[in-house]
């Protein structure tokens, strides 16, 4: 059996960063049934693990959160062998104890998003995964096992709300998004959850606080520059705590990935629609999905 590889997503902030702790790196170009990749799979070790990274908003950050290709990295990374993730991304705090610099191991999401592609299976037929539990148990009890080593406070669940953007909430919005139970809000995580249940990949989030959202004032006297000024300040330092975070992930004994985690197993009685009407060329080319 070849060797297990972790897959990392970096968002806003990890990217670049990331990459300067990763060691032997290769890049790969994967061809996928959707299209390229945000950028080529980086291949190499990190903390003496095999990885795949991959940078979701692709090289100098030029894709906007709905156009990146999340279907073609999900299905990138399967057909790599990848069955584990870790991702991250950066998000706006919707609480008064969930402050800038810290970091969230999210364990729900509310879906705002409504023009990306949130699925693998719209031409092979009626494919309906379980998604109550959207971030892989087994992981995230595997990362809150070592999150005493990071410097950073760590909360050990939040719902993070996804909101389609480009633009940021109004007043109001964020107001709402308090009052449906939400913690964070970014607008990365998902259809990317989605797609990986989909491809029957374990998946956890670390979201990154950047500052609070729009329900809370900006304090008195302070102008957009320096606003904008605290919250590159506020992310550089969440990225330097997520990178350490994950480096102690990979670093630690836990096993990270497990043919027998039920996430392994989504499709199992995901396909609704009878064995003799499925598109069988489409079944062929969604294939690496089904390992």
């Amino acid at each position: 059996m070849a060797e297990e590889r972790i897959g990392i997503i970096g968002g806003t902030g990890l990217g670049d960063a990331l990459l300067e702790h990763i060691t032997d790196l290769q890049k790969e170009k994967v061809e996928t049934p959707f299209g390229a990749t945000s950028t080529p799979v980086m291949m190499g070790t990190l903390s003496n693990r095999k990885i795949a990274f991959l940078g979701r908003h692709g090289q100098g950050h030029t894709l906007n959160p709905s156009r990146v290709p999340y279907a073609a990295n999900i299905f990138a990374l399967k057909k790599l062998g990848i069955t584990t993730v870790l991702a991250s991304g950066a998000v706006g705090s919707l609480r008064d104890e969930i402050g800038p610099k810290q970091l969230v191991i999210v364990d729900q999401f509310i879906d705002k998003t409504f023009r990306r592609q949130n699925s693998f299976f719209d031409q092979l037929g009626a494919v309906h995964c379980e998604f109550d539990q959207p971030c892989c148990f087994r992981l995230r009890r595997a990362i809150l096992e070592v999150t005493s080593q990071s410097e950073s406070v760590v909360h050990g669940k939040g719902t993070y709300v996804c909101m389609e953007g480009p633009h940021f909430s109004s007043r109001a919005e964020s107001l709402m998004h308090q009052k449906w139970g939400g913690d964070v809000i970014g607008m990365t995580a998902l259809p990317e959850a989605k797609l990986a249940r989909e491809a029957q990949m374990c998946y956890a989030l670390i979201a990154l606080v950047s500052d609070y959202d729009a329900w809370r004032p900006h304090p008195a006297g302070k102008d957009k520059h320096d606003l904008l000024s605290e919250i590159i300040g506020n992310l550089n330092e969440a990225t330097a705590n997520a990178i350490s975070l994950i480096k102690a992930i990979l670093q630690s004994d836990l096993k990270l990935c497990s043919d027998t985690c039920v996430c392994r197993k989504s499709l199992e009685m995901a396909v609704w629609t009878k064995p003799e009407a499925v598109d069988k060329q489409q079944r062929k080319i969604m294939a690496p999905l089904f390992i």
